[in-house]
């Protein structure tokens, strides 16, 4: 099994270097791939050292599985190109999840709808996955109607840079600046550009997306995405509105009874999901479960997961896993 990992020298690539070394993924060539600066670099995969390689030099060596965490624009370009040698590429950019000739997957929702001809699958966007986790099995019994959640992203989901700069802040050193404006002891209520509607691309991103893998293009979805001072996971307060009514005690059995899903929901003991809890772990948290006492068949609740492990290299793995699994590469 020879995996390439484009954009290996990255915050994401450094993540699905982990999970895949974790979770014993049976490789037996593993090939680095980055930008030609760091062609010749060494990366240590399963305490070994192996050169990073040129993407042509990649595509040449017909992996079966390439992950992609390299940007949109880099995925555009390359991933037809691994596909046209049978190489099943999942790629973690926004740049094929809206295309409707490609499956975008959430393993443990949809993976099903995938078959051998999927050539180029597409990863969701982190802040999606975990909100759709936890939404899937609730709108299987319940039926959504509206969604709205406002989310408190981790700076690790701009990159090293913005890492670089909280803790330069933090430290009182001056440095290149990932944002426009302070992050330390600051909210920035903007995650990625503005569109012409007034919302951001991640806020569109988390409605087009939701839709997509819930298959139910009737869902009425509106997001308010921030950025906030916190490295080890994304948060998001959720307010969904249901066709029918639920009862709180089978909401928190449904979602217990998930696969990827922690319910840390005992108030009496303060007990609820928190980014520190979630760093380096692979589940979603839910808690806060209640009911919206200002709205009919409307439950809150609190999703918390690390956006680098199962916002991103956790899930393309697990895409990984079920295609071994299913002999589908």
């Amino acid at each position: 099994m020879k995996i390439a990992l484009v954009g290996a020298t990255g915050l994401v690539g450094g993540a699905m270097i982990k999970v895949l070394e974790e979770r014993n993924f049976p490789v037996t060539q593993f090939i680095p791939v980055a930008s030609e600066k760091s062609v010749g670099k060494d990366i240590v995969f399963k305490g070994s050292k192996h050169k990073v390689v040129s993407m042509t030099d990649a595509v040449a060596m017909k992996p079966q599985i390439a992950l992609f965490s390299a940007g949109g624009s880099t995925s555009l370009q390359a991933a037809p190109l691994f596909a046209a040698v049978g190489t099943t590429v999942i790629d973690n950019s926004s740049a094929w999840r809206m295309d409707a000739t490609k499956k975008l997957i959430v393993p443990e929702v949809n993976a099903s709808v995938l078959t051998k001809a999927d050539k180029i699958i597409a990863n969701p966007n982190c802040s999606t996955i975990q909100m759709v986790l936890a939404l899937a099995p609730l709108h299987a019994k319940y039926k959504i109607k509206r969604v709205v959640v406002s989310t408190y992203q981790s700076v690790t989901g701009t990159g090293v840079k913005a890492v670089q700069q909280l803790m330069n802040e933090r430290q009182g050193i001056d440095g290149e600046m990932a944002y426009q404006y302070k992050i330390d002891m600051n909210l920035i209520p903007q995650v990625d550009v503005f569109l012409d509607n007034g919302y951001t691309k991640e806020e569109m991103k988390m409605v087009n997306e939701t839709r997509k893998i819930l298959g139910d293009q009737a869902i009425r979805l509106t997001a308010t995405t921030v950025r906030v001072p916190v490295i080890g996971g994304h948060s998001e307060a959720v307010n969904v509105e249901f066709e029918r009514d639920f009862d709180l005690g089978e909401v928190r059995k449904l979602l217990s009874e998930t696969p990827g899903i922690i319910v840390k929901d005992n108030i009496a003991n303060f007990e609820y999901p928190m980014p520190i809890d979630s760093h380096n772990r692979d589940e979603v948290f839910v808690g806060r479960i209640r009911r919206d006492e200002s709205n009919p068949h409307t439950l809150n609740m609190w999703v918390v997961a690390d956006n680098l492990r199962k916002g991103a290299a956790t899930n393309a793995v697990q895409i990984a896993e079920y295609l071994l699994e299913k002999g589908l590469v």
